[in-house]
């Protein structure tokens, strides 16, 4: 009989269809798309625009766009979570160290049922550094219903030690290349979810100054965009396709781009920005749009992820 562990640490990341088929895409695209804390349109209007418009339309285009960015192994934010996962339980070689997705398998309530007979104590820890109704809320309310006691971390973009990683990894794509511009692109989030009080965009505001203060790039050289709109409504701006074709009109023809509010390369990363974005700015002027790789499982990353594990449950 296997002994049970003190403690248990999910990481939870957001999902991705089983298969880059337009099938699993449709299905994960409803999973998703479903959910109130990501469309706060009423069920009763936004359901039929789902599934008489949206899922018709946009699941083969995006099944293309997940085709662009799968590995041999699948699809690789699982692949880029699973490998955090791996280091993660090296660093804590006491505790059960498990992953999980808001949408798809494996799935939070799974996984903390499994947990729950391994485990006296569970944290979980959200692989979003900023809290934002979009992603850690669901990630909350999954957790609660499913194990009540369990410890959540539900944002770190304010800790030092992610801050220092973060600015040190761009310094040194940085200092790799010549470039004009530095962009520190988040995904972006409804317009009206910061006006209903979503905390969001003043945490990506304070994570830019802290960014700045630690790298040696001239702050005129820095700009903030938002990237990943969906829908007709008004999201946060400025938009970063809009920012990379002005800043080629401008000249400015070879752009650093960081992504902080992902910590796996994925479909955004990889297809949105490497493909789509990349050959935008190519069409409109620009040379080079070098991406700066997600943390992914950078082993400092890890380690910082399994302190603050620790220290959290030592306060609980």
């Amino acid at each position: 009989m296997t002994k049970m562990k003190e403690n248990g640490l999910l990481l939870v990341n957001l999902g991705s269809p089983a298969t880059p088929t337009t099938p699993d895409v449709k299905e994960y695209l409803k999973e998703f798309l479903s959910d109130q804390n990501v469309v706060e349109m009423p069920k009763v209007i936004w359901q039929p625009i789902l599934k008489g418009i949206i899922l018709p339309m946009r699941s083969w285009r995006s099944a293309t766009f997940y085709r662009d960015c799968w590995q041999e192994e699948g699809s690789p934010l699982i692949i880029n979570t699973k490998k955090l996962t791996v280091k993660v339980q090296d660093n804590l070689p006491d505790w059960d160290v498990e992953m999980a997705m808001t949408y798809g398998h494996p799935s939070i309530p799974e996984v903390l049922e499994k947990m729950k007979k391994n485990c006296q104590h569970i944290t979980v820890l959200p692989l979003f550094p900023f809290f934002t109704k979009s992603t850690t809320q669901t990630i909350i309310e999954k957790v609660k219903y499913a194990a009540p006691d369990a410890t959540i971390i539900d944002r770190f973009s304010e800790e030092k030690t992610y801050l220092d990683i973060l600015s040190k990894t761009i310094q040194k794509a940085w200092d790799q290349g010549s470039y004009d511009k530095l962009i520190i692109s988040y995904h972006g989030i409804p317009s009206a979810m910061v006006r209903h009080g979503d905390p969001y965009q003043d945490q990506t505001d304070a994570a830019t100054r802290e960014i700045i203060k630690r790298v040696n790039i001239p702050e005129e050289k820095v700009q903030m965009a938002y990237q990943s709109k969906f829908g007709p409504m008004p999201w946060l701006k400025p938009y970063l396709k809009n920012t990379l074709l002005k800043e080629a009109q401008l000249g400015h023809r070879n752009i650093l781009l960081v992504t902080p509010a992902f910590v796996a390369d994925c479909l955004e990363t990889l297809e949105e920005d490497g493909i789509q974005n990349y050959q935008s700015f190519r069409e409109n002027g620009g040379d080079n749009l070098t991406l700066v790789p997600c943390l992914n499982d950078n082993s400092e990353f890890a380690q910082f992820l399994s302190n603050l594990a620790i220290s959290r449950n030592q306060e609980h």
